[in-house]
């Protein structure tokens, strides 16, 4: 991967980019990268967090402006296109915790289904638009939850919308905010048992760096509402993961605690249906569905 991301980062240049959620553990990420090479228009509904990284890179001399919005308002959203008029337009900002999302569907669908929308109906009224790319997740796939069926019906959105227009689907991104590592590094500081849904469930695994090299590569050839999927090998059980943890960590005996699943939880989850493996095209680390 650190070949791609040399590569990569070099690939996007003197555009004018607004990343949805740009304040993100994804979203600031790709801001990082790109802020060398393009002007950048963070607009998160995090204000400390966006206020924070928008001053760290104007001192480092690079093009960066922000606003505090929620994609809910569509006059927010308006408001950064004739403000900035962005080329590019990324879509990280969502709902993404099943649980949360379970108690409360209403909100997901008010950010994961019509916030998406409010964009790309904003995104299709500007001709400075050259690409929207719609970060998606692997739970649209065989959708049993809340945020899966949300998103799911995101990319159906993004699939219509016209030839500017592409999704990603990411799996799990390891380090992200609220990921399992993350909950089980402020366990482990604590002094509480690790929790555990299963063992033997199985999730596809993900560095942020890796996900924003499927980022720029689908901003750069993503077109005509297609999906970019990452060939992320095989999918590891989530026992093997906390284990690991607790090696690098030089405790292997530490105690787990076995929770198992909650509502809109699934032992495996997968990167493609059956019928999309079907006609999936593959071209280097990607699996592309038109």
């Amino acid at each position: 991967m650190p070949v791609y991301k040399k590569v990569l980062w070099n690939m996007i240049r003197n555009k004018r980019i607004t990343i949805c959620g740009g304040a993100g553990s994804i979203g600031e990420v790709l801001t990082r990268q790109l802020a060398p090479n393009n002007k950048i228009f963070i607009f998160d509904t995090n204000e400390t967090r966006t206020f924070n990284l928008r001053e760290e890179l104007q001192e480092k001399g690079y093009w960066v402006h922000s606003k505090t919005g929620d994609i809910r308002d569509v006059h927010s959203i308006r408001d950064v296109f004739e403000d900035f008029k962005p080329q590019i337009v990324v879509n990280a900002a969502a709902l993404k915790h099943v649980t949360p999302n379970e108690e409360y569907p209403d909100e997901a669908i008010q950010t994961n289904i019509l916030g998406t929308q409010n964009l790309i109906h904003e995104s299709k009224r500007w001709e400075c638009l050259e690409k929207f790319l719609q970060i998606s997740t692997d739970k649209v796939v065989n959708a049993e939850c809340i945020m899966g069926i949300t998103k799911l019906c995101a990319e159906g959105l993004v699939k219509r919308a016209g030839k500017q227009f592409a999704s990603v689907r990411f799996g799990n991104v390891m380090a992200s905010n609220g990921s399992v590592l993350e909950i089980w590094e402020r366990q482990f500081k604590e002094g509480n048992p690790l929790t555990l849904t299963h063992p033997d469930m199985e999730r596809y695994m993900m560095t942020i760096p890796e996900a924003c090299v499927l980022i720029q590569k689908s901003i750069e050839e993503g077109k005509n509402g297609e999906v970019w999927v990452m060939d992320m090998g095989e999918r590891i059980k989530m026992g093997d993961l906390c284990r690991m943890f607790l090696v690098t960590k030089g405790k292997p005996d530490y105690p787990i605690k076995i929770i198992g699943l909650r509502r809109g939880e699934v032992m495996k989850e997968y990167l493609m249906t059956s019928e999309e493996k079907s006609r999936a095209v593959k071209k280097g680390n990607f699996w592309i569905l038109r």
